[in-house]
């Protein structure tokens, strides 16, 4: 199952409390805040995403199992984990790119929290293990 997780916006502005992801080159900052998952990117002139990352919005999604939702689309950015518990991977659908989540909210992950309806969300299925 798809639900929406956030939208990423490019920006060259600094805004205010940016969070620094160093293996990305990108400054993010307002999802924390949104109460609908607006999230702003300012990017490096070296950071080592693609430009399409870089230059165009982008949905995000949280999915249960990465894997499948992978199957049969172009990827753009393989699966990755930015931080514990969180699988990531972009995908191209109809020449924009579209973020794939997988959060690991199992006991075993140490993560009891809930998405934005309130229901607990439990493992990532095959590509949310051992990234």
């Amino acid at each position: 199952m798809r639900r929406y997780h956030h939208l990423g916006i490019p920006t060259t502005t600094p805004r205010p409390d940016e969070t620094y992801l160093a293996n990305f080159g990108v400054f993010i900052s307002g999802y924390e805040s949104s109460p609908y998952g607006i999230e702003w990117m300012r990017f490096e002139a070296d950071s080592p995403l693609p430009e399409l990352v870089r230059t165009v919005p982008h949905v995000a999604f949280e999915v249960d199992d990465l894997a499948r939702e992978l199957e049969g689309h172009e990827l753009l950015i393989a699966p990755n984990s930015p931080s514990a518990g969180v699988t990531v991977a972009f995908i191209v659908d109809n020449g924009a790119p579209v973020e794939l989540l997988c959060i690991d909210r199992t006991p075993e992950a140490g993560d009891t929290a809930v998405d934005r309806s309130g229901a607990a969300r439990r493992g990532c299925g095959s590509a949310g293990k051992g990234k």
